[in-house]
């Protein structure tokens, strides 16, 4: 047997295992939970950290204000030094759309340390805690609208069963060619490393959550220390999690069917900006499990195709097979996903393209980190771990 065939066999047998053992990541029927209203609806403060959002706040603030939640709720916009006018078209929006309160406020530069999301994320809660006793947060981005039952629900989930975290992975914009190649793809890698069935385990050892929408008990959020004790963190979600997993919080991740991302992402450098910067913090920056993770995915996404061409070339019947039978099992395994983002499931083959620019994605990324700069965004660009105070 060629060496192609053993790795092509190793592929399928890879595919095998994540179709049947990675918690059938999938499938993407994991909703909110089985709720019911609770009798006393308890108090909500919603942060919403923005940095020049100018241009997606038209489209996401008014659907915070307008929700319908039958208990008191509070929005606070923390304006992280926007350049784009962003907060006092917040208050204008505010003054023309009326519904819940909005306070707007800046917390100045990031402290020593501190990346600047979760710098103003600080400053949000803190105003929360001193003008309201909110017993939920309800983090979430300035670029995400939320249906007007979105808040209900998500508070209805969390007294139901009793968690201390709630957290929906939004819809994502998906207009533009590259936008369909792309933004489903992320959606399933993040399911596939971080399994939303196993995070939803009490006890469990994985964890995540999506930053976009994050309900988080109060309480909850002060055993854990955060913000501060998760202030330098490029990939603030996930490390929040586990910040409350690690103090005996109950947990739980799915996808959402009424909150939906509008920031547009028209073009492959957005998308590749978006990718990178944030690629190689999840590698924790370390050079073995690059190298690790460009091996992988080589094996896992890209010998199939490359093992169907070589082959029918070259006559080699089990390279061949085993590598339909790869290409067919990732492809199944993605129709779930593209059907989940009302995409043609003729794209569903093309996943071993889309890999191989997360692959180039990721590699850039590590560039960068070692260029000194990684992780920037929005006119920051933060330290590296080791380095920061």
């Amino acid at each position: 047997m060629s060496a192609l065939t053993w790795i092509t066999a190793g592929s399928l047998a890879a595919w095998l295992w994540l179709l049947l053992c990675q918690g059938f990541f999938w499938r993407t029927d994991v909703r909110l939970p089985e709720r019911t209203p609770p009798a006393v609806w308890p108090p909500v403060a919603i942060v919403v950290p923005a940095r020049d959002e100018a241009e997606v706040l038209p489209s996401s603030l008014p659907s915070l204000l307008a929700q319908d939640y039958p208990g008191r709720a509070e929005v606070f916009l923390v304006d992280d030094g926007s350049s784009d006018g962003t907060g006092e078209l917040a208050r204008a929006l505010a003054a023309e759309r009326g519904g819940l309160p909005l306070t707007v406020d800046s917390p100045g530069e990031p402290g020593p340390g501190w990346t600047g999301k979760l710098w103003a994320v600080r400053h949000g809660m803190a105003l929360a805690r001193a003008r309201t006793d909110a017993t939920y947060l309800l983090l979430t981005d300035a670029d995400i609208a939320h249906a007007p039952d979105s808040l209900r629900e998500l508070v209805a989930a969390a007294e139901s069963g009793g968690l201390d975290l709630v957290s929906q992975m939004a819809r994502l914009r998906v207009a533009t060619v590259w936008e369909r190649l792309i933004v489903p793809a992320f959606v399933y890698f993040f399911a596939q490393l971080y399994p939303f069935r196993r995070i939803n385990r009490p006890g469990a050892r994985t964890t995540a959550a999506a930053g976009g929408c994050v309900l988080l008990r109060s309480d909850a959020a002060e055993r854990a220390g955060v913000p501060d004790s998760i202030r330098q963190a490029v990939i603030d979600d996930v490390t929040l999690s586990r910040a409350v997993r690690r103090t005996g919080g109950r947990i739980w991740l799915g996808l959402a069917d009424r909150v939906d991302s509008v920031r547009p992402y028209p073009g492959l450098g957005e998308l590749w900006r978006m990718v990178s910067r944030s690629a190689y913090a999840q590698l924790r920056h370390n050079p073995l499990l690059l190298a690790g993770t460009v091996a992988g995915l080589a094996v896992v996404y890209l010998a199939p195709p490359v093992a169907v061409v070589a082959g029918a070339l070259t006559g080699d019947t089990v390279a061949l097979i085993a590598g339909a039978a790869a290409w067919a099992v990732m492809t199944g395994t993605y129709m779930p996903m593209l059907r989940y983002y009302r995409q043609p499931l003729l794209l569903a083959p093309l996943l071993p393209f889309t890999a191989l620019l997360y692959l180039l994605m990721t590699v850039d990324s590590a560039v960068q980190h070692y260029r000194g700069r990684g992780a920037a965004w929005k006119g920051r660009t933060y330290a590296r771990p080791e380095a920061a105070p």
